[in-house]
């Protein structure tokens, strides 16, 4: 503490970043002040009313920096960087933001428009954040409908498919100069802003003025783009004369907050995203909506000309960020920018409510159904690690074994393992594998789960308990019959029967079927391997190396076999002969 009292001591009476840091110097949290020594130096003031989040962070802080900046404007540009760099605990932050994704107009001299979840700072503009993956890629989808933008990486020699079935230009073949082409990556833009009144002005006289020319084809071309602009927003009705503003909406529900965002141009609702915010439970409604606002907007272009607010914010707060963003911020009082603001709020209510149906829902799935296991099964202990295993194979062959594993009634595929069973050798045998594999995984350790779960009836069961109780392991063990309502357990020929209606019933399905997709997937890859392995291996010339090396290049043997002799004789190790003698072999075996 001494070390902090001379600091504070020494603080700068200018704007800047503050970064406390905690004993390991790991950043807990970043603010920013119009004077660093004023606003610092209240943390560690005793009397001072702070709320216990504040309380707890000051506990952890062992030390701090400052950065001065020369204005306020500059210090919240560093404070939103730092945060979304350093994901301080401490700090509110958008709640999983590191997968958001985004539409990326790219900076080439034929755009392309891509989806991202990075943002690289080359010239490329960004649209987004969005909060549904499904969405967005629903909204490209829609855009290369619409709009006959490039997407392919690399230009091609002459014009592919795309450009065929008119879903490109064709820029690689010169079928379009570049500046013809980037007015339509221009419309694509003023779309994905909302502008569509604005769209379908310019593509009009854009068409007029082509026809006018005589270019009939680039008249064509706009005519089509307008008249699918026209069937997306006919539904859109006119709501209200504000034109382009964006009411944002607050809502608290336990521990949770959500803001949600409505996108309003020219005077239409053109979308809305909404978003969890951590760390705001504490916090005021102004902070809350002052800190979304800030890391909302430090990654997503501005495009409305005024932000509707869902309550007043500090003032100093509303005076930097409406001269950061170059827009007027308001909390509306009446009229109809106040029933937008009320109308997200009611959407972010909405969301939250469902957001905890769902919660709700899926705790019952998980940890649960996991407690009504152990009721059901009178285990001593609740099994919340739970490994579950299943044999797979075609009379005897390629015969493998998979374990699951489910925590809290989760799948964790991070610990899944797969076996390839030795001992059966050709011949079915699903208790000498179930032997095998249990002993492999239970023969000599002591990590082991609260449950072990056997695909099987009372066979495969007898065969895991001879293993594992003879390793000494008194953990729980259950077979599932065929019809997986009931359950075998140790020591009694009369199952368990689980309610149909019971989660832990469902709990039970999800983990046989996952074990059983996991341990056929390894089969079918092993069958395939020695499908592929027994056909080449009668060709002169294909060895282990040049087998495996066939194999590594076109995955399948379909692929090999309708290969050209020079794509084969690309590959790694192999030669002209040789490709040539796998190709007369092919082509002999299929006359």
């Amino acid at each position: 503490m001494d070390i902090l009292q001379e600091k504070l001591k020494r603080l700068p009476d200018k704007p800047g970043v503050y970064v406390m840091k905690d004993a390991r110097g790991k950043i807990i949290y970043v603010g920013k002040a119009r004077v660093l020594k004023n606003r610092v130096r209240q943390y560690f003031q005793a009397g001072k009313n702070h709320s216990a989040k504040v309380k707890a962070m000051v506990a952890k802080i062992t030390d701090f920096e400052t950065i001065i900046t020369a204005t306020e404007v500059e210090a919240l540009i560093l404070e939103c960087n730092l945060i979304k760099k350093h994901r301080p605990r401490y700090n509110i932050s958008l709640k999983d933001d590191k997968s958001y994704p985004y539409l990326r107009v790219t900076a080439e001299d034929f755009p392309r428009i891509i989806l991202t979840r990075r943002i690289i700072h080359d010239g490329s503009r960004y649209f987004g954040p969005y909060t549904s993956g499904l969405a967005v890629k629903e909204t490209l989808a829609l855009l290369r409908k619409i709009f006959p933008l490039r997407t392919c990486k690399t230009f091609a020699k002459r014009p592919c498919l795309e450009f065929h079935i008119k879903r490109c230009l064709a820029p690689c073949a010169n079928k379009i100069s570049r500046e013809d082409y980037m007015q339509f990556v221009h419309a694509a833009e003023k779309f994905l802003e909302g502008r569509t009144t604005q769209i379908e002005r310019e593509l009009a006289a854009q068409m007029n003025e082509a026809a006018e020319s005589l270019n009939f084809e680039q008249a064509a071309r706009f005519r089509d783009i307008l008249s699918a602009i026209k069937k997306v927003t006919e539904k859109q009705k006119i709501v209200t004369d504000t034109g382009d503003v964006d009411a944002i909406g607050l809502a608290r529900l336990e521990n949770e907050t959500c803001v949600q965002i409505f996108f309003i141009r020219d005077g239409k609702v053109t979308g809305r995203e909404n978003f969890l915010l951590n760390g705001a439970v504490d916090e005021s409604d102004a902070q809350a909506v002052t800190e979304f606002i800030k890391q909302y907007y430090s990654r997503s272009q501005i495009v409305a000309t005024e932000i509707l607010l869902p309550t007043i914010l500090a003032e100093d707060d509303l005076k930097i960020l409406s001269e950061w963003l170059g827009v007027k911020l308001i909390e509306p009082k009446r009229g109809v920018k106040r029933s937008l603001v009320e109308m997200a709020n009611q959407n972010a209510e909405k969301f939250l409510a469902e957001e905890s149906a769902r919660q709700q829902l899926k705790n019952a799935q998980t940890l649960g159904a996991v407690e009504e296991l152990k009721k059901f099964l009178k285990l001593p202990q609740l099994p919340r690690r739970m490994e579950c295993f299943d044999i797979s194979h075609i009379q005897g062959a390629e015969t493998v074994a998979s374990m699951v594993v489910f925590e809290d009634g989760a799948p964790d595929k991070k610990s899944y393992r797969r076996f390839k069973i030795r001992s059966t050798e050709g011949k079915p045998d699903d208790f000498l594998s179930m032997r095998e594999v249990t002993s492999r995984r239970y023969g000599a350790t002591d990590n082991l789960p609260d449950l072990i779960v056997i695909d099987g009836g009372l066979g495969q069961l007898s065969s895991a308990l001879e293993i594992i109780r003879g390793a000494g392991h008194q953990v729980p063990v259950v077979g599932l019959a065929k019809q997986f309502e009931l359950i075998f357990v140790e020591g009694s020929s009369i199952p368990v029967e689980l309610p149909r209606d019971s989660q832990a019933l469902k709990l039970m399905q999800r983990i046989r079927d996952e074990a059983h997709r996991f341990a056929i997937t390894y089969h079918r890859k092993l069958r395939r391997k020695r499908n592929l392995k027994s056909e080449l291996d009668n060709v002169a010339g294909i060895g282990t190396k040049r087998r495996t090396e066939l194999f590594k290049k076109f995955k399948t043997l379909a692929k090999i076999k309708s290969a050209t002799v020079e794509e084969l004789a690309d590959v790694p190790g192999m030669t002209k002969a040789a490709a040539l003698a796998l190709k007369e072999f092919f082509d002999a075996q299929s006359q």
